[in-house]
């Protein structure tokens, strides 16, 4: 089963053809396609590795000339990864209440667990904040939360929000929250910045700067200065998953992996 996995980034130049009603496409975008079969794509760092996970729950890190695996089995399946910092990647099973930290090797570096201990949390989503923290959103709670695990304390927390959280993302400098009526825009100090409305957006990516929504089977890019929002891809074929990294829109789509330029 592991020698599957050695060609399965395998690159194929291919044309890609998006639709776009209603909105203006980014002009200069090309992309290209790889055949890709995982179970799901988790995320893709800066230096081009790839983290997908299989059925049997095992998560496969993937460069250009070594693959890794990391599996823990008692924890089930993963909810999501985050490899924002490729050296102390954050990965979230949601089903145990817990975050393990993994450095660039895959190797284990601590496990919380949010279940154990007097400060018992119902976390929902998680995302990096900094090198020994991160956000998370408290479910019981309804509000966001700078967590610094080496310490297991909560340093600040935010004014709770008055519908579902949906998705979280973050960098070391802001932190957006998409809820059911709203996209929340805080910076480091938890302060919220502003919020706008959300009109049917399910899904968030964000990395330098760079943020994009998901409606429907549809992406767009908001600009978070001017608040317009552009359309970046309507393709004819089912997104599974998408992310961003280096100004690059992975989609992922059953056996195939797009990267869209932007």
């Amino acid at each position: 089963m592991y020698g599957r996995f050695q060609h399965i980034l395998s690159l194929v130049l291919l044309c890609l053809s998006f639709t776009c009603s209603g909105q203006k496409e980014i002009s200069n975008a090309t992309s290209d396609v790889a055949q890709f079969k995982a179970e799901k794509l988790l995320d893709v760092d800066r230096f081009g590795s790839f983290y997908f996970s299989m059925k049997n729950n095992t998560i496969i890190k993937k460069s250009s000339d070594t693959l890794i695996k990391y599996a823990n089995f008692q924890l089930g399946e993963i909810d999501r990864l985050n490899a924002f910092n490729p050296l102390k990647l954050n990965l979230f099973y949601r089903d145990f209440n817990t975050v393990v930290l993994l450095d660039n090797r895959l190797a284990e570096i601590t496990k919380i667990d949010f279940n154990q201990g007097e400060d018992f949390k119902n976390v929902s989503l998680v995302s990096p904040a900094s090198d020994n923290a991160f956000w998370l959103f408290n479910q019981d709670e309804q509000r966001l939360e700078l967590f610094e695990y080496l310490n297991r304390k909560t340093k600040l927390v935010t004014q709770p929000v008055k519908s579902n959280a949906l998705d979280l993302v973050s960098d070391y400098n802001s932190c957006i929250l998409l809820t059911e009526n709203n996209i929340h825009f805080y910076n480091y100090f938890g302060s919220m910045l502003k919020k706008i409305p959300n009109n049917g957006y399910t899904e968030l990516a964000y990395s330098d700067g760079i943020l994009i929504l998901k409606k429907e089977n549809q992406l767009y890019r908001l600009n978070s200065e001017t608040n317009d929002i552009t359309s970046v891809a309507s393709p004819d074929f089912l997104i599974n998953q998408f992310l961003v990294t280096n100004e690059t829109l992975y989609i992922y789509s059953r056996d195939k992996l797009i990267e869209y330029q932007l």
